[in-house]
């Protein structure tokens, strides 16, 4: 492995978000700090709170959220280890799921209910305006337009700075990006799952970062046993780091949020920044995942 005398996530490169917030490239997703099933609080939140504060440490400045993350614990457990937030440090939160307990989740896009959620998350995170406030998924039940169109008010009211998309598919996308402008799209893509290549590859062409959320499919990674195994001994580092250096070099506008609720999780994650994989090593991986 590669070493820095940077701090480690700075080795990940930087994307600029929406042409204003440069961030760097390896985030944080602060889903896992809540209870299991992401329901409830952390088993010890003192814990949560001193791995949150070494996100910062690791020189990690983009955390990803969302209101449903608890649900509102996540949002809460951030702003109690961070506040007041460093001016480099960009939080994305998200809304349009609600919650009926463990590992239940029901879309909810009707701008009344996104509104009130976005207002709960400015609370609970104390801020005045949000960098970058997402839909969390469409919602079948409204139209795609009208949902957008609640995010697109808040940020003509200057409550929100940037407006991303979370589950999409290409036309809504496409759709979306008529009514405002669209700066990153948040949707599951992991070496073992590229369906959303496609996406993916769209928002290459346009510059809009891509987020992918499960970026490690849970751990599935850490057991294989073919060329990601091989090349990460090779390169004294674990599967889940090759995964993560896969993704990096994968687009340039690939912007990994693994999470984790272990800082020694989080410290072994944000070292694969340093990880700086050759073509072939590349080549070899996506072969042994076929998309």
């Amino acid at each position: 492995m590669q070493q820095t005398n940077q701090l480690p996530a700075s080795a990940s490169g930087s994307f600029m978000i929406g042409g204003d917030l440069r961030v760097y490239r390896l985030g944080f997703g602060a889903m896992r700090i809540t209870g299991k099933g992401i329901w409830g609080p952390p088993p010890n939140k003192q814990e949560a709170l001193a791995l949150l504060r070494r996100t910062l440490e690791l020189g990690i400045n983009f955390i990803d959220t969302a209101n449903s993350y608890g649900p509102e614990i996540s949002e809460s457990l951030i702003a109690a280890a961070l506040y007041p937030y460093p001016s480099h440090l960009v939080i994305a939160t998200k809304g349009g799921f609600t919650r009926s307990g463990p590992d239940q989740w029901h879309p909810d896009g009707h701008p009344g209910h996104l509104r009130e959620a976005f207002l709960g998350s400015l609370q609970r995170l104390r801020l005045e305006r949000i960098d970058l406030y997402q839909l969390h998924t469409p919602d079948p039940k409204i139209p795609f337009e009208d949902s957008l169109g609640a995010l697109v008010r808040l940020q003509t009211e200057g409550k929100i700075r940037h407006i991303g998309l979370s589950n999409v598919s290409i036309p809504q996308l496409e759709q979306a990006r008529k009514l405002t402008s669209i700066v990153t799209v948040q949707n599951r893509y992991n070496l073992t799952d590229r369906s959303s290549e496609d996406i993916l590859d769209y928002c290459q062409r346009e510059n809009i970062g891509f987020i992918p959320w499960f970026p490690l499919a849970t751990g599935d990674l850490s057991r294989d046993q073919g060329h990601l195994a091989e090349i990460a001994r090779q390169r004294h580092a674990t599967p889940s780091q090759i995964a993560l250096a896969w993704l990096l070099k994968r687009a340039c506008v690939m912007l990994p949020i693994p999470g984790t609720a272990s800082i020694k999780h989080l410290e072994e994650n944000t070292s694969a920044a340093e990880i700086q994989l050759t073509d072939q090593e590349f080549q070899t991986i996506s072969e042994g995942f076929p998309a």
